[in-house]
């Protein structure tokens, strides 16, 4: 119980640093959540078994990284330079140092496995598109969230909104999936890690701009995701999943900054 309340603490400095956008308060959660685990850890022995205390350690610094800067989208060259740095540096420090300083290999990337993609598989990427053009444009448009991304009226604007929309999306993947839950798994049952992970993955997109009642659909999105790569343990598919959801994004946003340019949706 106090290994988890440790990975709890640490978990819920998303939201104090995403949500409430409340640093001291999520840097306190964080400082807590390790010195409980390092605590835990002094009193347990555990041979040979993962250290929750560095784990822990990996998912706050990539964390702390990615509070340095303002998640709001924007599409000018420094926006997306500072978006480019610290979500980079986000997953790649704690790749670093989990490989080359614990000499382990507790995050990984594994995009190909061999497998050919089944019947299911297939049909869940058809049923995210048609899910996504049902279900994003009556979220976007009637809630209004869909001001929290710029105007997008030029050719130029449309491409960066693009370029930026994709790539935050495969962010989402190597950070929440392929080092969140990833170091989580180590220590926890998979649906357990699954809910803390969910945990900081619906906080960064709360504050990306999927805000008002967009936890409804972040909530599953997240579970769905780590379920998916349980099931298939492929890199490729999660993030294809996600690209053709974020594509349907990418369109409405489109769309409600310029009516008529799309007529694609219903509404």
């Amino acid at each position: 119980m106090s290994r988890l309340a440790a990975a709890l603490l640490v978990c819920l400095a998303a939201p104090a640093f995403f949500v409430l956008e409340t640093p001291w308060l999520g840097w306190a959660l964080l400082a807590a959540g390790l010195v409980l685990a390092c605590a835990v850890e002094r009193r347990a022995v555990m041979a040979a078994a993962p250290s929750l205390t560095r784990d822990l350690g990996l998912i706050a610094i990539g964390m702390l990284i990615v509070s340095v800067i303002p998640l709001a989208a924007e599409l000018d060259n420094l926006a997306m330079l500072r978006f480019t740095l610290a979500l980079g540096g986000a997953v790649v420090v704690p790749y670093l140092i989990s490989r080359f300083v614990f000499r382990d290999r507790a995050i990984g990337f594994p995009w190909r496995t061999g497998r050919r993609w089944g019947r299911l598989q297939w049909t869940w990427l058809v049923a995210v598109l048609v899910l996504g053009w049902l279900i994003l444009p009556f979220y976007f448009i009637t809630s209004g969230v869909y001001q929290n991304w710029p105007v997008v009226d030029t050719p130029d604007l449309i491409a960066r909104l693009f370029v930026g929309v994709g790539a935050v999306g495969i962010w989402d993947e190597l950070f929440f999936i392929c080092t969140v839950f990833a170091l989580l798994r180590r220590h926890f049952p998979d649906a357990l890690a699954n809910v803390l992970q969910a945990i900081v993955f619906v906080s960064f997109l709360w504050e990306l701009g999927y805000r008002e009642w967009g936890p409804l659909l972040t909530i599953p999105f997240a579970l769905l995701q780590g379920y998916i790569f349980l099931r298939t343990h492929s890199l490729a598919y999660v993030v294809t999943v996600h690209l053709l959801f974020d594509a349907v994004v990418f369109a409405v946003l489109v769309h409600a900054h310029n009516p008529g340019l799309l007529p694609v949706f219903l509404l």
